[in-house]
């Protein structure tokens, strides 16, 4: 060991002088000083201006940019091209090609504007000239330009040599002090208070998305003025991770994805963005389900009791592998501190129901209570019924809540769960009215949750009181796994491929309307066979009033027509509640020959029985909507048939088509409809929790995405948790952009 000893060493010892608060007064202690967080970002001030700030934007303006969501400068900066046009440098006069793509740089050399035989419409007619020759060029209805297009004014015109003219698509009028000299995109940046001279006319034109009252030529004006400010835009991706994936600086790739200087800069700018916003929203479900686990405790609910053990015992079936798989998983969440947030996912018939019954009754045996929330009357009345007859037998009281609930009842219904005396409620989003209050709550179980608002789930989760409920969420919608990292991300997983003994594949037949006489003789065989059917008419409309007014005319035109021998029941969304009970009542206990119906059948539903279903209008629906469908037929012992009725427009809706017939996993089939269709439609129509991101696609963007939650996990593990100091500018990022679990839902 060596014996030098520095002079700092030799020196006598000083009593150290206290640290002093930044920027404040008093002294800190070392420990309150190591604890501060870390904040290395540059400010954001800048950025937060109004588009107002810049020239030429008044508060009508201002108010067309904010309905596309543009509201500050930082917006801007944010607002990607969707597209871009790569127009050509200059070319001489002389040299432009007929219907060629071009771009000309010349001088004003005369200019008319003269009425047409169309009223209002004028004509501009201009001659405009170069050192290599002279061609003349045609605007419609732009009279204004014959004011502005002065002999001697320098114009640079895109567009294309048609016979003797020339056609422009976009011009440029330059002013006395342009000297275009090529173009002044992708310099470092200085000023960009004036777009250059060809920022409309040549290089790669940037195509952003614009909205009425708004022309694409001036939201690019704006985005070239804001990003003087790229360098105030945070970098929350640590320096190690861009650099192992070779990532552009956030500046450095949103100037390059707004104003590329070649055609290969395109490509890693957006690479970089969309790696950013996967892995920000990763980011972001997991601090979620950090903040769900470290601010809210739950029940320990223990180990399974006889109650359940019991129940298991009195099934008419013995649970699958799957099943039981899910049971211990749930077993595992009940027993812990932190509030269950598992997502249940399962293939058509693959028992769901049964385990959220596990669920709930694991929350009975401890003394609490469970809830179960449907997204509709008719799913919520028939899990009802499910539940009822899964526990047969068994001394369970249980209550049904909706809003058809008779208002005797529903007091009955409110008291009863009040004082703890109603273990168990089934219902729609009536179960989180202020009025529903809940003695002890202890598990929620919510299917098809992508149905339900974050607040709605927000809301029951406070049912609980001073402990948060476990909830189990649940759909019958296999969900392609990139969708559910993003859509379901901050939630565990647990999955039932796997059927009951004794479903049979269903035959599955697309067919024209050439066919129709002969799908009708088949139905007609299989009702006098003691079978019964569905005919499911088609989405006429995003109106359920229309849905029914279609299902109630074909109901009555088959019961008078192609079905008059039998008994036709008819089910829709706009009845009142005592009549789809009654309805669906009918058809279980074989009253009823056929049921015709919307959509709305397309959970919850199951009669053994029915073992043939008519798809009108096939097409219109996706492939989960329609795999969901076709499950509610082969629930029984006998062989099934699924008919289509559908003429696709355009080769792709007939893959769609094809796919579904040849393919029975529902797995299988969400991941075709994701990869045709895009991750915004895979649920139905758009609901409150999806994602929409800016410039990452799904399935395209799978692999970056499996990259950004890999690297999330592994930044994770190596800090101990997201609120490491080291990650403040990437957690600073994550609450700007997506909000927290306090203040509002994680939704791109």
């Amino acid at each position: 060991m060596s014996s030098a000893v520095t002079a700092a060493e030799r020196a006598p010892a000083r009593s150290p002088e206290p640290p002093r608060r930044f920027a404040g007064v008093g002294s800190a202690d070392r420990a309150t000083l190591l604890a501060a967080p870390l904040r290395s970002r540059p400010p954001r001030g800048p950025l937060r201006r109004p588009l107002t700030d810049l020239r030429g934007v008044g508060p009508k303006v201002a108010a067309s940019a904010a309905r596309i969501g543009l509201a500050s400068l930082a917006d801007l900066i944010e607002h990607f091209p969707h597209d871009r046009i790569d127009r050509a440098r200059p070319t001489e006069i002389a040299a432009l090609e007929p219907g060629r793509p071009a771009t000309v740089l010349a001088e004003v050399r005369r200019v008319r504007a003269r009425p047409t035989r169309r009223r209002n419409l004028r004509v501009v007619e201009a001659t405009v000239a170069d050192r290599s020759g002279a061609i003349e060029v045609v605007w419609f209805n732009r009279a204004w330009l014959a004011e502005r297009l002065k002999p001697g004014v320098r114009v640079l015109l895109s567009g294309r040599r048609e016979g003797r003219g020339f056609r422009p698509e976009a011009h440029e009028i330059l002013g006395p002090g342009d000297a275009w000299a090529g173009t002044g995109r992708g310099e470092p940046l200085r000023d960009r208070g004036d777009p250059p001279a060809g920022l409309h006319t040549t290089g790669i034109v940037p195509l952003h998305p614009s909205g009425e009252g708004l022309r694409v030529e001036r939201i690019r004006e704006w985005a070239w003025r804001a990003l003087a400010l790229a360098p105030a835009v945070p970098e929350p991706l640590p320096a190690e991770m861009r650099a192992r994936r070779r990532l552009a600086g956030a500046a450095d790739a949103r100037i390059a994805i707004h104003f590329p200087r070649s055609p290969g800069e395109v490509a890693p700018a957006r690479a970089r963005l969309a790696y950013e916003e996967l892995f920000m929203h990763q980011a972001a479900l997991r601090l979620r389900r950090g903040e769900r686990r470290t601010t809210r405790r739950a029940p320990d609910l223990g180990r399974r009791g006889e109650l359940v053990a019991s129940w298991i015992g009195s099934l008419p079936f013995a649970p699958t592998a799957d099943q039981r798989a899910a049971f211990a998983a749930i077993d595992a969440d009940l027993a812990a501190a932190a509030p269950m947030q598992r997502l249940l996912m399962g293939e058509v018939g693959s028992g769901k129901t049964v385990v959220a019954l596990y669920a709930m009754l694991r929350a009975l045996e401890a003394g609490g209570q469970a809830a179960l929330m449907a997204p509709t009357e008719t799913l919520a009345e028939q899990h009802f019924a499910t539940l009822e007859a899964l526990l047969d037998g068994a001394p369970v009281p249980i209550g049904l809540l909706t809003g058809s609930t008779p208002a005797t009842r529903r007091r009955s219904t409110l008291d009863r769960l009040a004082s703890g005396e109603l273990p168990l409620l089934v219902g729609t989003h009536a179960l989180v009215e202020p009025a529903v209050r809940f003695a002890r709550l202890a598990v929620a179980v919510v299917d098809e949750q992508h149905r339900f608002g974050v607040e709605q789930r927000r809301a029951l989760d406070d049912k609980g009181g001073k402990l948060a409920p476990h909830v189990l969420h649940m759909t019958a919608t296999p969900i392609p796994r990139t969708l559910s990292l993003t859509a379901f991300g901050d939630l565990d997983a647990t999955v039932l491929r796997e059927l009951p003994a004794g479903r049979r594949p269903v035959e599955t037949w697309l067919v024209g309307e050439e066919r129709r006489a002969g799908a009708y003789g088949f139905i007609r065989k299989r009702l006098r066979e003691g079978r019964q059917a569905y005919v499911v008419c088609p989405l006429v409309a995003d109106s359920e009033r229309d849905q029914a007014k279609a299902a109630t005319s074909e109901a009555e035109r088959l019961a008078g027509g192609e079905l008059s021998d039998f008994e036709v029941e008819v089910l829709h969304g706009q009845m009142p509640a005592a009549q789809k009970a009654a309805a669906m009542g009918r058809f279980a206990a074989g009253e009823a020959d056929v049921l015709v119906a919307t959509s709305v059948i397309e959970v919850g539903i199951d009669v053994a029985n029915a073992s043939v279903m008519l798809i009108e209008a096939a097409d219109r629906y996706g492939l989960s909507q329609l795999h969901q469908l076709r499950g509610r037929i082969g629930r029984g012992g006998h062989a099934s048939q699924c008919i289509l009725f559908a003429e696709p427009e355009g080769a792709r809706a007939r893959a769609r088509l094809e796919a579904f017939v040849a393919e029975r996993d529902g797995f299988a089939l969400a991941e075709a409809d994701l990869a045709m269709r895009g991750e915004g439609e895979v649920l139905g129509t758009r609901q409150s929790g999806l994602p929409r991101f800016r410039i990452a696609s799904l399935p395209e963007d799978a692999e970056l995405l499996a990259a950004a939650r890999a690297d999330l996990i592994a930044l994770v593990d190596r800090h101990g948790s997201l609120d490491a100091p080291a990650l403040g500018p990437l957690l600073d990022t994550v609450r700007e952009r997506y909000g927290d679990e306090r203040t509002g839902p994680i939704a791109a």
